[in-house]
């Protein structure tokens, strides 16, 4: 039970972001904007913020019925990896809760990359449908 529940919560919480990314939901710029703010002002190349898009949205909810959860969770570790090592590591450790960064700290990263190895470990747990999908084999 505890893997599945690593296994939403990841899921729950980078949805959110995923929704911003591509729907414009929750304040989000869509899929032009993020895309058009990911490639000028972040200088990605258009396949990594196109990843980075299709990883948060799809990823997350694949996340939360527990299908390919493992795929998913290796794609978020590496996403996470490149996040901190581009933009987050010359800020330190601390996310900017007082705004009086620069920028954001990498620990949200490493707690997400903390759960996506625990489900890359241990598969999706027993709710999901990995497990169904297993078990009808």
């Amino acid at each position: 039970m505890g893997f599945s529940i690593a296994r939403m919560t990841l899921g729950l919480v980078i949805f959110p972001h995923g929704a911003q990314k591509l729907l414009g939901l929750f304040g989000g710029y869509g899929y032009s904007g993020t895309m058009e703010s990911l490639t000028t002002q972040m200088d990605l190349p258009s396949i990594v913020a196109f990843s980075v898009i299709m990883i948060e949205f799809f990823g997350s909810i694949s996340l939360v019925i527990g299908l390919f959860s493992r795929f998913w969770a290796l794609s978020f570790v590496g996403m996470f990896l490149g996040i901190i090592f581009t933009t987050q590591l010359e800020h330190g450790f601390f996310m900017n809760w007082f705004g009086n960064q620069a920028g954001e700290g990498y620990e949200y990263s490493l707690l997400v990359i903390g759960i996506a190895l625990t489900i890359l470990v241990n598969g999706s747990g027993k709710y999901s449908i990995d497990t169904i999908i297993s078990q009808k084999q």
